[in-house]
């Protein structure tokens, strides 16, 4: 832990420039580039696969230093179409990483994920580790089945039981035994009201279990957005297909980022990405110095985390 427990999040700053980059296949990104024009690139990954940028992630950086630009994934927040599943896998933001950083001129930049956003940062790292200068991740998901079967099939289930009974009340028992199958039918369903209902239930589950201490329960709301339903179709989408990755394949391949530096941050009570994940990575990553963050869950702005994510981007703002 960093000895500076009562640290806050940078204030609240706006982007000084926002752009839409065509991508191929139909897509368009949203991106936007906050902060000092000419500091230290920083590239914001955000998680789900599905959620969006919000503001608040804009305000981890020390906006005098890097030059920070977020981006909002195929289909998912501000990009286009939204909730969009063609031509949207892991490979095409691989890609899509490439042509922002060329389109904005960018040599070198740090990647900052977590969850989600962790895994697509180890997929562009190794696949284009001569443009990274080093890593931030927070509660890692490598995207094995194993993680997968931890959160939708056994293991979750066994703390949150309430919650569980919540997602599977909406799926038949005789479909009960593939979450992801069941759900993955009812969101690409033709009748906004089932993709509703189902991404209502997804989105809860997932709610439920992201943080060590939750707040009072959410009042259900009558409607749901299509922000959610997009969220929900495109995280399930990623896990239905595996997110086209071997399985095992970003720890297997992890000797390709032995020149890039990194911090590797962990909720020791992360349920949604157990701790075992990012212990491995940092075994064979060597260069990655590993922050276990006793009494925190998965959530970025849990105490312990954040004041682990600050420290992270002002080391690398003043090292690079």
């Amino acid at each position: 832990m960093t000895s500076d427990t009562t640290r806050k999040a940078y204030p609240a700053i706006d982007p000084y420039e926002t752009g839409r980059l065509p991508v191929g296949d139909g897509h368009e990104l949203y991106y936007e580039l906050c902060g000092n024009p000419n500091g230290t690139p920083i590239v914001f990954l955000h998680g789900g696969p599905g959620s969006g940028c919000s503001p608040h992630h804009r305000r981890l950086f020390d906006p005098q230093r890097y030059r920070i630009l977020l981006f909002d994934q195929r289909g998912c927040g501000r990009s286009s179409p939204l909730g969009g599943l063609d031509a949207n896998t892991t490979w095409h933001l691989v890609e899509d990483m490439e042509k922002l950083r060329r389109a904005l001129d960018i040599e070198r930049w740090v990647l900052f994920g977590g969850s989600w956003g962790a895994t697509l940062a180890l997929a562009y790292a190794q696949t284009h580790p001569e443009t990274v200068s080093a890593m931030i991740l927070r509660g890692v998901f490598s995207g094995r089945r194993a993680e997968l079967s931890w959160f939708y099939e056994k293991g979750a289930n066994h703390l949150f039981p309430d919650e569980w009974e919540n997602l599977t009340a909406l799926v038949p028992q005789a479909e009960q035994g593939d979450i992801i199958g069941a759900y993955r039918r009812r969101l690409t369903d033709p009748d906004r009201a089932v993709r509703a209902a189902a991404a209502a239930s997804w989105t809860q589950w997932e709610s439920a279990t992201v943080a060590m201490r939750s707040g009072p329960p959410p009042q259900p709301s009558r409607s749901v957005s299509d922000a959610t339903i997009a969220f929900a179709r495109i995280e399930n989408h990623y896990f239905h297909h595996d997110l086209w990755l071997e399985d095992g394949q970003l720890l297997d391949r992890a000797d390709r980022l032995s020149r890039i530096p990194g911090v590797i941050v962990q909720g020791r009570y992360d349920v949604v990405t157990p701790a075992i994940t990012s212990w491995q990575l940092a075994q064979v990553w060597t260069q990655a110095d590993y922050r276990m963050v006793e009494g925190a869950g998965h959530a970025f702005a849990e105490p312990g985390i954040l004041q682990e994510l600050l420290a992270a981007t002002d080391r690398f703002s003043s090292a690079l």
